[in-house]
């Protein structure tokens, strides 16, 4: 009990610190698109309104900007406290894009960051422009290598496990770089944090309209927002379905249990649009379905079957009983200098980590039971209604998003924005980005347990050996400091939003003297 303590902990302490996070990361990445956009229109037409534009806005940013690397930095540190195991053993793959993270967001981001306020009456508006596109792809370079990094733990490529060490180690960095998995989830997140930079400007700029204030400020904010949030909800959708194709090839129990299907579904297989799953009955009722579309999603094809979940359960326990050879047989040759695997138990290396999930159940795991060896292929199946629901909620409110941004774009087009019922509607909308995001987090996250490294290493082994106390007073300290930086921040912007583009910026309060251009 001691153990299931530690481990309940720890990943509740990185989940929360995780959404905290989270809450700053996808407006960093639209905003600093934004920006940049808006100072290019500032330089091509030379219109001052523009600058006033980027000023503003790039206040914002800029308070988002700071929150975001405070509640980042504790993140990386836990692998190390919270995690010890875990970077023990897959540190020489997961260090590796970490830390080019680290360069980008602390060296190339961080750096134009500073130029990009401070540099308005030193630098020409070319070269300031420059700098604020830097500053865009330094963030989201910055948020390429994280998702690298989590595309690994969701599919473990270019990597092998070295009997020597009882290390995984990187075999091909190109694989690695080049994950499809990676790749997804990297335009879809960057895409859903455009729609969040979109929809905070589109809400702010409505506020202003409601209040009769900044207007020719707002209605600019809102033409922008409109076509760039339109064009970012629609990408989000269409690359979601390619993380959809992703997971179905590389980690179909995920997709089953978003489906909460417990029976394989012979091919074209339909999506379930609604119903209410039971995992204790084992099936969905009252379920309405979509012929042939989970067919296309997850197998891009009309002729191959979507597994179940007890199909999958399963080919789990053959995996299990599979790794259990690989587990006797390193278990003879560790320690011993220079020896290695029988050639024909080299193979059997890929399920070692399903074997491992008998160590939740049993330290001898080699004398595990049949019963044993089921109920570690059970363990495998994640909390079916939180990704059956979670997932529902998230595809409903993008297309929400949609639909939002395309009548802002009509309504922005035709120059009828002084509708009051869409200015509300686009205000009261502001949260609901964020809630999307927290939303495709849990999903992707809670949907690979029991793994935190898929197929490779269970969850509970990963957690570092400390008494279960220090987690909690780390979980406290975490909670409360997170939380007043998220309060602070919160302050600070609606106190900047209220002042509006009135409001003095950094390089203003310090009394820069202008440049010629």
């Amino acid at each position: 009990m001691h153990e299931i303590d530690i481990v309940t902990l720890s990943r509740l302490q990185f989940a929360l610190t995780a959404l905290y996070h989270f809450l700053f990361v996808p407006l960093t990445l639209g905003l600093s698109i934004l920006l940049a956009i808006m100072e290019t229109v500032y330089v091509m037409t030379g219109r001052t309104i523009w600058r006033d534009m980027v000023k503003f806005w790039g206040t914002l940013f800029g308070i988002n900007f700071a929150m975001g690397v405070a509640t980042g930095i504790t993140m990386e540190f836990q692998f190390g406290t919270n995690w010890a195991y875990y970077s023990h053993y897959v540190g020489d793959v997961f260090g590796v894009p970490l830390a080019i993270e680290g360069l980008m967001a602390f060296f190339l981001e961080g750096t134009f960051v500073g130029l990009f306020f401070f540099g308005w009456d030193r630098m020409s508006k070319r070269a300031h422009m420059v700098v604020t596109w830097l500053v865009a792809i330094g963030s989201n370079l910055s948020a390429l290598w994280i998702l690298v990094a989590n595309a690994w733990m969701q599919n473990p490529v270019g990597t092998t496990f070295n009997p020597q060490t009882m290390r995984m180690e990187v075999s091909s960095f190109f694989d690695v770089l080049f994950n499809p998995v990676a790749q997804a989830k990297f335009v879809h997140t960057v895409s859903a944090g455009y729609v969040t930079g979109a929809m905070f400007m589109l809400s702010i700029g409505a506020y202003y309209l409601l209040r009769g204030r900044h207007t020719e400020i707002a209605r600019r904010s809102i033409t922008v927002a409109a076509s760039f949030g339109l064009a970012s909800a629609l990408s989000v959708v269409v690359l979601g379905d390619e993380s959809g194709y992703t997971a179905g090839q590389d980690q179909k129990m995920k997709i089953a249990a978003i489906e909460s299907m417990w029976e394989t579904e012979p091919a074209p297989a339909p999506f379930t649009l609604i119903g209410i799953p039971d995992s204790k009955a084992q099936t969905t009722h009252y379920a309405v379905q979509i012929p042939w579309a989970l067919g296309l999603i997850a197998t891009r094809s009309l002729n191959l079957p979507v597994e179940g979940i007890k199909d999958l359960v399963t080919q789990a326990e053959g995996r299990i009983r599979n790794g259990l050879v690989a587990y006797r047989a390193l278990a003879k040759v560790q320690g011993k200098a220079g020896a290695t695997l029988p050639h024909e138990v080299e193979p059997a290396t890929r399920d070692l980590g399903y074997a491992l999930l008998l160590k939740g159940i049993r330290p001898d795991i080699e004398n595990a039971t049949d019963a044993e060896i089921h109920e570690a292929a059970m363990s495998t199946i994640p909390n079916v209604g939180v990704l059956f629901w979670g997932f529902r909620f998230m595809v409903g409110l993008g297309f929400y998003f949609i639909a939002l941004f395309a009548l802002a774009f009509y309504l922005s087009s035709w120059r009828r924005l002084d509708r009051k019922w869409f200015l509300r509607a686009a205000l009261l909308s502001l949260p609901l980005p964020w809630v999307a995001a927290e939303l495709g987090w849990i999903v992707a996250e809670y949907g690979r347990q029991p793994w935190i490294i898929d197929g490779v290493l269970p969850t509970f082994l990963g957690v570092s050996d400390v008494p279960a106390s220090n987690v909690l007073l780390s979980l406290a300290g975490f909670v409360l400091f997170y939380s007043t930086l998220a309060a602070v921040d919160l302050y600070l912007m609606i106190k900047y939003v209220r002042l509006g583009p009135d409001a003095p910026t950094p390089n203003a309060i310090l009394h820069v003297p202008a440049r010629a251009d």
